[in-house]
């Protein structure tokens, strides 16, 4: 059986699909978090062949996937085609690389609803500085 016509079973790439689906215009994630967002085991470059295999006709934003540090690791034409889609969107590149502090996007953003003000964490709060100033009241 010849590797370059093997296809995996569709099923195993649709939780990758979907993930990528939630991508919100104007935000991009890297192949390593979307692993890691989907627990995908094999890690970054198994979500890169998900990504290749992606099907056309089915509202997949692949473009919004790109290499660690924000490159896009296509080769050309795919690679001029994707930058254009992004930069279609709004998203801003610093030479061959997309500002992932202004475009990454955090999963919780989504859920929470793009609040920037976090509450701390418990850690945080009970600090042992907290926790001393307490006791010497």
């Amino acid at each position: 059986m010849n590797i370059r016509n093997a296809k995996p079973a569709k099923s195993s790439w649709e939780p990758i699909y979907r993930q990528v689906k939630l991508i919100p215009r104007e935000r991009v994630v890297t192949y390593g978090e979307l692993a890691r967002m989907v627990r995908l085991r094999g890690g970054a470059r198994v979500a890169g062949y998900a990504m290749a295999a992606c099907p056309s006709g089915r509202g997949i934003p692949w473009h919004r996937v790109l290499g660690a540090g924000g490159r896009i690791r296509l080769r050309e034409p795919v690679a001029q085609l994707q930058r254009r889609l992004l930069e279609g969107e709004g998203v801003q590149f610093t030479g061959n690389r997309v500002d992932m502090k202004a475009h990454a996007w955090n999963k919780r953003q989504n859920i929470i609803g793009h609040s920037k003000a976090r509450k701390p964490s418990p850690a945080k709060r009970n600090s042992p500085a907290k926790r001393r100033s307490r006791a010497s009241r």
